[in-house]
C-alpha cells in the first residue's frame, strides 16, 4: 500500500508542479500587467492628455515651430525672407534701425548670420555695395563661427571625425581674423566679442584667456543676456571649466543684473547643464524652488519684448513642471507654444517639438484634472 501511495504521488507531482505555475502566472498577471497593456495604458494617458491640450487651444506637435523660441517681429522675418531670395537691403536696413539696442543686434544679426552660413551670395552683394559697412562685417564674422560649428556636428568629440575637427578648428580661427574687423568697424559693439566666446569654446582658450575676452564685453555691455548664455556654456563641465565653475558665473552674474535683465536664467541653465539625476528630488530643492521664484519676477519685469524673454520662459515651464506647479507652468506654456527651439527641448533634436507636447499635454491634462 506505502508503494503504491509513493507511485501515485510521484505521478501526481507533474500536475501539481503545473497547477502551482498557472496560479503563479495569473497573480503575476493580476498583479503586474503585462508590457502591452503599460502601453496601451501609456498611449490612453497620452491620448487624453493630447485632448487636455486641445481642448485649450493648444497646438500639436506638427504645427510647432522648430526654428526659433518665439515668432519673430514682422520686419525681422521680412528681412529673413528677403535675404534667402538674395536682397541684402532689408537686412542692412534693419540692423541700421537696431542701432545700439545689443540685445536686439546680436539676436537679429545671429538669424542673418544663420541665413549667411548657409547661402552668402546676398552678404557677398552687401559687403561689395558697402565695403566697411559694420553691419555687414558682423554679419560675417558671425556666420564663419557658425559654418564652422556646422562642420563639427552636433555630436560629442569622440563621435566627430578627424575631417569634422580639423575643418572645425581651422575655420574657427580664420573667424577671428573676421571678428577682430568688425569690432575695429564698431568699437562700442559687444556683438563680435559674443561670437568669439564660441571661438573660445571651440579652440580651447585657457581660463584667463576668455576673462580677457569677458571684460571686453561686460565694458560695453554688462547684463546681456547672449554674451551670459554663451559664457555660461563656456564654464560649463562638458567645455572649458566646471560645475562649480559654472554655478559660481551663474549665481553671480544672475545677483548682479537689474530686474528684467533675464539673467535669473543662467542658475537655472547651470542645473540644467549638469544634472543627471533620474528623478526629481534635485529640480524640488530649497534653492531650486527660490530660483524659479527668482525667475518668474524677473521674466514679469522684463520688458515684454525682450527678444529673449520666451527663452526664459520655456525654462519656466519646464521647472515649474517638475515641481508639480502645474498651473503656473501652463500659463508659461500658453505664452510660448507654438515655437519650441530653446532650452530644455532644443537637446533632443529632431524630437524638441515632441518633447515639449509630451510635458505640456500632462500638465493640461493634470490641470483640466483639477478644475
Amino acid at each position: 500500500m506505502t508503494v503504491l501511495l509513493w507511485i501515485l504521488g510521484i505521478l501526481a507531482a507533474p500536475a501539481v508542479l503545473f497547477a502551482l505555475w498557472l496560479a503563479w502566472v495569473f497573480l503575476k498577471e493580476f498583479f503586474s500587467p503585462s508590457p502591452d497593456d503599460d502601453a496601451d495604458a501609456d498611449a490612453a494617458e497620452a491620448a487624453a492628455a493630447a485632448e487636455a491640450a486641445e481642448r485649450l487651444g493648444l497646438l500639436p506637435v506638427e504645427r510647432q515651430d522648430t526654428d526659433h523660441a518665439a515668432p519673430l517681429p514682422a520686419d525681422w522675418a521680412a528681412a529673413l525672407t528677403a535675404v534667402r531670395t538674395g536682397d541684402w537691403r532689408p537686412a542692412a536696413e534693419l540692423l541700421s534701425g537696431i542701432g545700439r539696442d545689443w540685445e536686439r543686434r546680436s539676436a537679429a544679426g545671429y538669424l542673418l548670420a544663420e541665413c549667411a552660413a548657409e547661402e552668402d551670395e546676398w552678404l557677398l552683394a552687401w559687403e561689395t555695395a558697402r565695403p566697411d559697412d559694420p553691419d555687414a562685417a558682423v554679419v560675417r564674422a558671425r556666420s564663419t563661427v557658425i559654418l564652422a560649428w556646422k562642420l563639427r556636428g552636433a555630436k560629442t568629440g569622440r563621435h566627430t571625425t578627424r575631417e569634422q575637427a580639423e575643418g572645425f578648428h581651422r575655420t574657427l580661427r580664420g573667424a577671428r581674423e573676421e571678428i577682430a574687423r568688425a569690432a575695429a568697424l564698431n568699437p562700442d559693439d559687444p556683438t563680435p566679442y559674443i561670437a568669439e566666446i564660441w571661438v573660445a569654446l571651440g579652440l580651447g582658450y585657457p581660463n584667463a584667456e576668455m576673462e580677457k575676452l569677458w571684460a571686453q564685453i561686460t565694458t560695453r555691455a554688462p547684463h546681456h543676456y547672449e554674451a551670459h548664455f554663451s559664457a555660461l556654456q563656456y564654464w560649463c563641465a562638458k567645455w572649458r571649466g566646471s560645475e562649480r565653475l559654472a554655478f559660481d558665473f551663474a549665481e553671480r552674474a544672475a545677483a548682479e543684473a537689474p530686474a528684467g535683465s533675464l539673467l535669473t536664467a543662467l542658475p537655472l541653465i547651470a542645473h540644467f547643464e549638469h544634472d543627471d539625476s533620474e528623478d526629481t528630488a534635485a529640480d524640488n530643492t530649497p534653492r531650486m524652488l527660490a530660483r524659479v521664484e527668482a525667475a518668474r519676477a524677473d521674466a514679469a519685469a522684463a520688458d515684454p519684448a525682450h527678444p529673449r524673454l520666451p527663452e526664459l520662459r520655456h525654462l519656466l515651464a519646464f521647472y515649474l513642471h517638475l515641481q508639480d506647479r502645474d498651473e503656473a507652468a501652463l500659463e508659461q506654456f500658453k505664452l510660448v507654444d507654438g515655437h519650441v527651439n530653446a532650452l530644455p527641448w532644443r537637446y533632443r533634436g529632431d524630437g524638441m517639438a515632441r518633447h515639449f507636447c509630451q510635458v505640456r499635454d500632462t500638465v493640461a491634462h493634470r490641470v483640466s484634472a483639477t478644475d
